[in-house]
């Protein structure tokens, strides 16, 4: 109703982002190296990998972002700890279209689920019998813009390839 009268008015739609839900869509936590891994002195060689992604629900317009963090700890060749944590939501968005949702969904949406997906891999670690680990915020703004620029130069790259054939 909102959105027929915006346009009726002539005026476009009101933007909206809404989160509706956050929840864990996977949690795993191997520790294969106890005890013996117990008895050395504690200085682990950590190892993050984060990946985003998000497709699209239902036609009402919502959207699920799942944010997986996977988190290794090593000490030399001995795998310490592995967790992975793939947190997600459902979010609802009016109003944006694009690369604009493209981009809000790349970078909003983790930014609400990082929180919940660091608590869970410090909670893990520490019921693993480790020290606690508090990951470091994360920018998924500058993410967003080096996966931008990156595809650009790739699809540059391919483009003057297939000039040179």
């Amino acid at each position: 109703m909102a959105e027929e009268q915006a346009a009726a008015e002539g005026q476009a739609p009101q933007q909206q982002f809404t989160l509706q839900r956050i929840y864990t869509k996977d949690i795993s936590f191997e520790s294969p190296s106890t005890p013996q891994i117990f008895r050395q002195s504690w200085q682990p060689n950590v190892n993050i990998d984060l990946n985003t992604k998000s497709s699209r629900v239902d036609e009402e317009g919502n959207h699920e972002v799942v944010l997986t963090l996977t988190v290794t700890a090593k000490m030399e060749d001995d795998t310490a700890f592995l967790v992975e944590v793939q947190q997600a939501g459902i979010f609802f968005v009016v109003g944006i279209e694009g690369e604009a949702l493209r981009q809000v969904l790349a970078t909003v949406g983790p930014n609400i689920l990082f929180p919940y997906a660091r608590e869970s891999i410090d909670a893990l670690v520490v019921k693993g019998g480790f020290p606690p680990l508090m990951l470091a915020p994360v920018n998924f703004e500058a993410l967003y813009r080096q996966a931008v620029a990156s595809q650009a130069q790739q699809e540059a790259a391919a483009q003057v390839e297939s000039d040179a054939e």
